[in-house]
């Protein structure tokens, strides 16, 4: 696998577990609301922070239970242009109302404009991390390697798998299972319930 990589070359874990996982939620629920949120959404979406970041109102699909990502990965296309593309990562019903409660999404959705389309976090990518990296000792997470925002990341895709989603499904979420593939339409809201309800029943 080419980005969920569990160990780096001298052994060391990349990936929070699941125990550490539940740590961080439980320390990041005793943060002030915006940056609860942000830690939230990183944990069950498995998004980069600067993804996460680029997050709007009018991005949070309340009603199909997901989360409209548009992937920083650079990719190009044949002609050697840069490709614009998004990823619909489903999500906990959960998460939904703790952005609602902090953000009130469904309002600046609801008013449009400028307001659904100003990111919900205003940090910077740097910022951010920092921010992050702080709520981990109070989760009581050991310094490593897996103790940063993208330990997060590499978290997700672990107990992705290890719920039994599929992997051209976690590939669609935006983990790279394998080497790059075409471009692939985002599975419906339908199609990806069952694989959500098993990861975070």
């Amino acid at each position: 696998m080419s980005e969920i990589r569990l160990f780096d070359n001298q052994g060391r874990r990349n990936y929070l577990s699941a125990e550490e996982r539940e740590r961080f939620l439980a320390a990041s629920r005793q943060a002030r609301p915006e940056l609860r949120t942000l830690c939230d959404t990183l944990v069950f979406t498995g998004a980069r922070v600067s993804e996460a970041l680029e997050l709007t109102p009018a991005r949070i699909d309340m009603s199909g239970q997901r989360v409209i990502i548009r992937s920083l990965k650079k990719r190009k296309d044949k002609l050697g242009n840069q490709m614009i593309e998004h990823r619909a990562v489903p999500v906990p019903p959960a998460l939904l109302d703790t952005l609602q409660a902090a953000h009130g999404i469904r309002q600046a959705q609801k008013r449009g404009g400028a307001k659904a389309a100003a990111r919900i976090w205003p940090w910077t990518r740097q910022h951010a991390a920092v921010l992050i990296k702080g709520v981990m000792p109070a989760a009581q997470i050991l310094e490593g390697l897996h103790r940063k925002a993208h330990g997060l990341r590499h978290a997700y895709g672990v107990h992705a798998i290890g719920a039994g989603v599929p992997l051209n499904l976690l590939q669609k979420w935006g983990m790279r299972t394998s080497p790059p593939r075409r471009s692939t339409p985002m599975p419906s809201a339908r199609r990806s319930r069952p694989s959500r309800k098993r990861m975070w029943a």
